[in-house]
């Protein structure tokens, strides 16, 4: 397709219009997935910057006939940010002005383009707390955050980041900036737009701006690791610490694998763990509560009798220092690149499965490997039922990338065999279209197809994405 690029460049500030194929250009034709060989192709790049310019893009493009990809900080496991066939992308990036916090009330105003742990930390000046925590934190925008409905660890407790929303600011086609909700929490009289527009991963209009809830921020928080020797009882862990009086801010696990890739780094900053920790452990759970610190520090004691009481456990951990409670989660945050470092690569899902099928799924993903011919292993949120399940590669050999595409449908197979989902926090994206097939009865997938059609009836925003059945 032909982009028009003298009127494009008109829209937005000079030098804030880039063609497709600059150099400048590239790090926006791809996402997380480019271990896995997905990159696209951009007929331009626009930098609008404020909501307003991305309001008149999406007009002139809805006018023209021109497909258009949003796209945040490129942080994805989908492809959701991917153009794939020269079309005009349009960078959120430039929406970045600092959260606006109203502590009195609870809130904060943020552009799509604000980093999501500058606005965390923004919110923790104040004493308050906004808890969605990705891995991509540092480098992953709330736009995409709200775009996709992105969790993390401590997501268990508090909710992932559409739990957070109280209101959009979003344009819509044919090119209309609305708000949708905004500083009320409660706000049931009409459809719930904003809960639909939360995850839709820019299919249905373009997020610019969000009114977000905090919370005062817990004064302490103390986790607890157990180290088991079987996933098994990894999985009696789990179940003890769910049951055990508490509500743990999060319960995250590491398989043999991952722990094979990562487990060195944290063993070396862990005085006092038995030696032959590395040797006997195959599963790992991590543990947190949170609070004042006095109720951290009950939770912190029933969360250890509760991991103790298991056989198979090879050692309990609980630190109490500031310092190593940040350590255990900056390692925990690098796990995914320490598996990823192994063999250059790898193919990773998000599928959820009922927790207590937890030990069922990491086992059958190992099997699901070892027939492909690829090493595997999972890590993520027990507490979920949320498995990042991972099969490494070397990505300069194509038929190991296509054995590992055949292993992840699979895994999609398995995560609803099992009662669960396809998709806990990544989304639909490229990767898993047609997924929901799996997963929803025809009526559902109906729905899904109806909606996209009634909000953007051209098919222009973020085409071929989240489609929930292949034609």
């Amino acid at each position: 397709m032909k982009i028009p690029l003298r009127e494009l460049g008109a829209l937005v500030d000079p030098g804030a219009l880039l063609v497709g194929d600059a150099p400048e250009a590239r790090r926006y034709l791809s996402d997380e997935t480019e271990t896995r060989a997905i990159a696209g192709r951009a007929g331009a790049v626009a930098l609008p910057v404020d909501a307003e310019q991305v309001r008149a893009l999406v007009a002139f493009c809805y006018e023209h006939d021109l497909p258009l990809v949003p796209r945040g900080g490129g942080t994805g496991f989908a492809g959701g940010a991917v153009p794939q066939d020269g079309e005009l992308v349009i960078s959120l990036e430039r929406l970045s002005a600092p959260a606006r916090i109203e502590p009195e009330h609870w809130r904060a105003h943020v552009q799509a383009g604000a980093v999501t742990a500058d606005v965390a930390r923004r919110a923790r000046e104040y004493g308050l707390y906004y808890a969605p925590d990705p891995g991509s934190a540092e480098s992953s925008l709330i736009g995409g955050n709200i775009a996709t409905n992105a969790g993390g660890p401590h997501t268990f407790k508090y909710g992932v980041t559409g739990n957070w929303v109280t209101g959009l600011e979003v344009v819509l086609a044919p090119g209309e900036l609305v708000q949708i909700g905004g500083t009320v929490r409660k706000d049931v009289g009409g459809y719930d737009l904003r809960s639909l527009l939360v995850g839709s991963e820019g299919t249905l209009g373009i997020v610019t701006g969000a009114w977000l809830k905090l919370l005062p921020a817990p004064e302490t928080r103390l986790p607890v690791v157990g180290f088991y020797d079987s996933a098994q009882a990894g999985g009696d862990a789990l179940e003890a610490a769910m049951v055990c009086g508490i509500v743990p801010a999060a319960i995250e696990f590491l398989d043999s694998g991952a722990l094979a890739a990562s487990l060195g780094a944290l063993l070396a900053s862990v005085p006092g763990l038995p030696a032959d920790s590395a040797e006997r452990t195959k599963f790992m759970l991590i543990a947190e509560a949170d609070g004042d610190a006095a109720a951290a520090a009950r939770g912190q004691v029933e969360l250890v009798d509760a991991m103790t009481a298991v056989d198979g456990t090879v050692t309990v951990h609980a630190p109490r220092l500031a310092a190593d409670v940040d350590r255990l989660w900056r390692w925990r945050d690098g796990v995914s690149g320490a598996v990823t470092a192994q063999r250059g690569g790898k193919v990773s899902e998000d599928i959820v499965v009922p927790a207590e099928h937890l030990a069922e799924a990491v086992a059958a993903t190992l099997e699901i490997g070892e027939r492909h011919e690829l090493p595997a292993c999972s890590w993520g949120h027990a507490g979920d039922g949320n498995v990042h399940a991972t099969f490494m590669i070397d990505r300069s050999i194509p038929a190991e990338v296509e054995r590992a595409e055949e292993a992840s449908g699979e895994l999609f197979e398995l995560a609803v065999r099992l009662g669960g989902a396809v998709s806990g926090e990544h989304g639909l994206g490229l990767v898993k279209n047609g997924t929901l097939a799996l997963q929803w009865p025809g009526p559902a997938l109906d729905l899904h197809e109806q909606v996209k059609r009634l909000f953007d009836p051209k098919g222009l925003l973020n085409p071929g994405k989240k489609l929930a059945r292949l034609r």
